[in-house]
């Protein structure tokens, strides 16, 4: 079984619920990816790390660093910064807060991060892309330069598009589709 094969055996075991429910975006889907319960697995982080760092590597990307909003983007920042160990090039990873603290340092941007870095934004899963548009927005206001973006799956209802109509490059480990949850 390739990695690819295993990351979508993963996704549907562990992450993907059947049902109705309405999604952040504030869509009706009859399913639900809760990729957490796949990129917080030690199967999943490992899988994750090592596909998405090798998927940045395959985009000619050279970030200094990975990270997107939290909570979703934080398991899959921290799987691809830890495969990145060792390489020619590695990554430290970040976090990007809902809002800023009121206390310490009051920043938005956690961990590894600094003006002018390039950096890849992640994300578990792309619907309407407004969570990486708010990722990629607080990183430029920062003073960060985005490379392009990167997900574990695309549920293919307009998110990547969205964003590279924005002019950012999507790179995407799995589809809905791929995963046959679109008809």
């Amino acid at each position: 079984m390739t990695e690819l094969e295993s990351l979508r055996r993963l996704l549907l075991e562990r992450s993907v619920e059947r049902g109705e429910f309405v999604l952040a975006s504030g869509r009706r889907s009859s399913y639900y990816i809760d990729c957490r319960r796949t990129t917080m697995s030690a199967e999943g982080m490992v899988l994750i790390g090592r596909m998405g760092w090798e998927a940045i590597a395959r985009a000619g990307w050279k970030p200094v660093g990975v990270g997107g909003l939290t909570m979703g983007a934080d398991p899959v920042a921290y799987a691809i910064a830890a495969a990145s160990h060792g390489s020619a090039h590695p990554v430290n990873a970040f976090s990007v807060r809902k809002q800023t603290k009121s206390h310490g340092t009051g920043r938005l941007i956690e961990g590894n991060f600094q003006s002018g870095d390039a950096v890849v934004v992640v994300e578990d899963v792309i619907t309407s892309g407004e969570s990486a548009v708010r990722a990629l927005s607080t990183v430029q206001e920062a003073g960060g330069r985005v490379l392009g973006v990167l997900a574990v799956v695309d549920r293919e209802e307009g998110g990547r598009d969205s964003l590279e109509a924005r002019g950012h490059r999507v790179v995407t480990l799995t589809t809905a589709s791929e995963l046959g949850l679109r008809q």
